[in-house]
């Protein structure tokens, strides 16, 4: 009977999208693939609406995962946009609202890092930055294939004295000579043994030997080296020999048929007819910086939609814009990408195909490198689609869930004696980890350790969040997790239907047998140890235990780590909390010099001499 209804609902599905693709225009749009439940599976775009999503539904449909999705799909929305680029900027736009399933969702867990330096200020420093922003300030970088950011800094310090420190300067107020003065590597704008002009000239030098003039830099440090050496400071000129070391590992990058001045970035596709990756190889002031490279999840066999749909997500605000693309794509699609790339960013970007030269054997290279990654990656690739998406998908079926649990949230609990209670929200989407999603409580209003009451007062602060302006920060979850048993789920229960959620599945995982517990359901469902289902509830559960644990440690660190600095002369709660604030850790507080800690609220001259003297004497003890 349930399989004669089924096929029903299906047949008619299948006439209503029937229906709905013979008024499909012809003309350039966004089309949006929905589930049974409204869920957005997918989203494309198309110059022409009426052929492209037409082809999701003949007979011979190409590829496995194009197939899966169509079986999914109970209804389609598009959206008629005047120009192709108006459709390529609002699929990006769907993409990153929706995060759908069957589109390219990339994760790059490795935040290269980058210098940046605030040329409007009057006394600039260089520091490291994990993300671009629009500051007005210069970033460069990526920095990466074994060359120190660390490093790099330490070259500025020495070859041109830029300060290392980021405290307020008023040459009214001149302050001592600290200690990087003395060991030659800052001019010391600070105490006022340098003018403005002298140290902006040292600064726009240093931007030079970031943009790839490694000769003038190359030429102080020796010049240095051996002054010091002559001086018989060995120890100054050892630091100086190191560093010329690393400045030779930097020039070994280079190309030496590039411009110092070029920035490119080289995208090569390859596929064996199932599998997709990409290989992006960075060239920044002319030297090669490093590799990255993707698995491509979406579900597009056409190669040029997959580029697109890459260089769309790729090209995120964070993350800086090249000169030039070099692309093993088609190249009538290159105008599109340029013009919307100038759109989003406002800077000029040329997207081609090199045929001959060193940017065609750079091409050749990423192509070369693609190939060899998609080759010994088949079986990882297969594996991990097994233990993720696939894996999801069996949590469905077996147990019986309303909707494909894209998004999993998984809370646990963690406190000694009911001291420092936390509590611990981690997210699964797609069956990965979205760690940047991961959210942290404290337990405000249990007394004790009363593990129940604190899951229901984390869980209401998350429901709370559910239909108000904070969801788009807080997406609603398809399914969740709580690690425990009956009398855990029973208590989160309690509060879906105090605040009426429906929509949401609701679970609960037992450790000693790893029993799973559905609300309304007597007896738990044993799902088999080598499932790759119950093996995503285990990853979800640990980590949420893990992240639980961490947190607690932290707060009870703190808390010690407070409770030391009170006995400081001096020294109440609220100063040690901004300590603490302020340095984030107690052996930054023992390593901080005396301006630092004068940079803290509160902290006086005489008092941070008291510190500096307390945290000596503890270090003796």
């Amino acid at each position: 009977m349930l399989a004669k209804n089924a096929g029903f609902l299906y047949n008619r599905t299948m006439d209503i999208i029937k229906e709905k693709l013979i008024g499909l225009p012809q003309t350039p749009g966004c089309y949006i693939m929905k589930d049974r439940t409204g869920t957005v599976i997918y989203v494309g775009k198309a110059v022409n609406l009426k052929r492209r999503v037409s082809q999701y539904f003949h007979a011979n449909v190409k590829g496995e995962k194009v197939r899966r999705m169509v079986e999914n799909i109970a209804d389609f929305e598009y959206v008629v946009t005047q120009t192709e680029i108006d459709a390529l900027s609002l699929e990006s736009n769907l993409i990153k609202k929706h995060k759908p399933r069957y589109n390219i969702l990339l994760k790059d867990d490795k935040q290269y890092p980058y210098i940046r330096v605030d040329v409007k200020s009057d006394f600039p420093t260089f520091t490291i930055a994990r993300r671009i922003k629009k500051d007005g300030a210069k970033y460069f970088g990526p920095f990466m294939g074994g060359v120190s950011i660390k490093d790099v800094l330490e070259i500025l310090n020495l070859a041109f004295q830029i300060r290392p420190c980021t405290i307020k300067i008023d040459q009214a107020k001149p302050k001592r000579p600290c200690l990087h003065y003395h060991m030659h590597k800052c001019l010391s704008p600070c105490s006022g043994a340098c003018e403005k002009g002298e140290y902006r000239e040292r600064v726009l030098e240093a931007i030079d030997f970031l943009t790839g003039n490694d000769e003038h830099v190359e030429s102080i440090l020796t010049q240095k080296m051996q002054h010091f050496a002559a001086l018989e400071q060995f120890e100054v000129a050892i630091r100086f020999k190191n560093q010329l070391s690393m400045l030779d590992k930097i020039k070994q990058k280079r190309l030496t048929s590039l411009s110092r001045f070029l920035n490119l970035d080289v995208i090569a596709y390859e596929t064996d007819g199932i599998y997709r990756v990409i290989n992006v190889l960075f060239v920044r002031s002319g030297r090669m910086q490093g590799a990255l490279r993707y698995e491509l999840s979406d579900l597009s066999d056409d190669k040029e939609e997959s580029l697109e749909n890459f260089i769309l997500q790729f090209y995120k605000e964070e993350r800086e814009l090249p000169d030039e693309v070099l692309v093993n794509g088609s190249e009538s699609t290159y105008p599109v990408l340029e013009n919307y790339l100038k759109t989003l960013y406002g800077k000029v970007v040329s997207v081609w195909t090199p045929k001959v030269g060193v940017k065609k054997q750079l091409l050749d290279m990423s192509v070369a490198n693609a190939r060899e990654y998609l080759e010994k990656t088949i079986e990882r690739i297969q594996a991990k689609d097994e233990m993720t998406v696939r894996a999801a998908e069996r949590l469905q079926n077996l147990l019986s869930l309303s909707r494909y649990p894209k998004r999993m949230e998984c809370y646990d609990i963690s406190n000694i004696s009911g001291v420092d209670k936390v509590g611990s929200m981690v997210v699964f989407v797609n069956g990965e980890p979205a760690k940047e999603e991961y959210r942290r409580f404290k337990i405000k209003t249990v007394q004790g350790a009363n593990d129940f009451e604190s899951l229901k007062e984390v869980l209401t602060r998350r429901l709370q969040k559910l239909g108000t302006e904070e969801e788009s920060r807080f997406p609603r979850p398809d399914l969740i997790i709580i690690d425990g048993g009956k009398g855990q789920l029973s208590s989160v229960k309690k509060v879906f239907d105090d605040y009426g959620v429906r929509g949401i599945d609701l679970i609960s995982l037992a450790k000693r047998e790893e029993e799973v517990f559905l609300p309304n359901q007597e007896l738990p469902i044993v799902i088999s140890h080598r499932d790759s289902a119950l093996k995503l509830l285990q990853r979800i559960r640990d980590e949420a235990h893990r992240f639980a644990i961490t947190y607690h440690r932290n707060l009870r660190d703190k808390h010690e780590m407070s409770l030391v600095l009170e006995t400081f002369s001096g020294i109440g709660k609220a100063k040690a909390k901004a300590l603490l604030l302020h340095f984030k850790s107690f052996d930054k507080i023992k390593q901080a010099t005396l301006e630092e800690l004068m940079e803290v609220p509160g902290i006086g001259k005489m008092l941070a001499k008291t510190i500096l003297d307390a945290c000596h004497t503890k270090e003796k003890q």
